[in-house]
């Protein structure tokens, strides 16, 4: 009865030794291997990990985050993961449109512009009246030093945006 307490007790406080071997890998050779430190970069399959309870939403969740890991170190080191070159590419793909669309933009806008410009210098050198609403609402017709500084503005415009 005494020997049977004494191997209870001993089970009882050896079980806290197995759990702290957090770790639980597999290695090369396919074997599993408990481990108190992390495992090494060549490991490819990890099964548990310190602070992550299998099974878990935060297990699933750094799965997917992080699907590199699930890659050799050796593997990655080559550049061999076809998905994060694959992703690589789409990436730079995408943000080459986007910049040739911002500069299509850019460049309506200047012929906008220019074509707008050509048409207000024809009409300040017809020579005819221009007239302008002023910040009270009325109306005013430009005299001749007004007249010049706007065909200067609008020269500027031309000589900007009609490359």
């Amino acid at each position: 009865m005494k020997a049977l307490r004494l191997i209870l007790a001993a089970f009882v406080c050896t079980t806290p030794l197995l759990a702290a071997a957090q770790w639980v890998y597999l290695d090369k050779d396919g074997r599993k291997v408990f481990s108190d430190k992390a495992p090494p970069p060549e490991v490819t399959h990890i099964l548990r990990q310190p602070g992550v309870k299998p099974g878990s939403s935060v297990a699933v969740e750094s799965a997917a985050a992080a699907p590199v890991a699930a890659v050799p170190a050796s593997a990655r080191a080559a550049g061999v993961d076809k998905n994060l070159e694959a992703r690589k590419k789409q990436a730079e793909a995408d943000a080459a449109g986007k910049k040739k669309a911002d500069e299509e933009k850019v460049a309506q806008l200047r012929s906008d512009n220019c074509s707008r410009a050509r048409g207000s210098k024809a009409d300040f050198e017809s020579g005819a009246r221009v007239l302008r609403t002023n910040d009270k609402g009325e109306r005013e017709v430009l005299d001749d030093k007004q007249r010049e500084a706007e065909m200067r503005r609008i020269d500027a415009v031309i000589a900007s945006d009609c490359k």
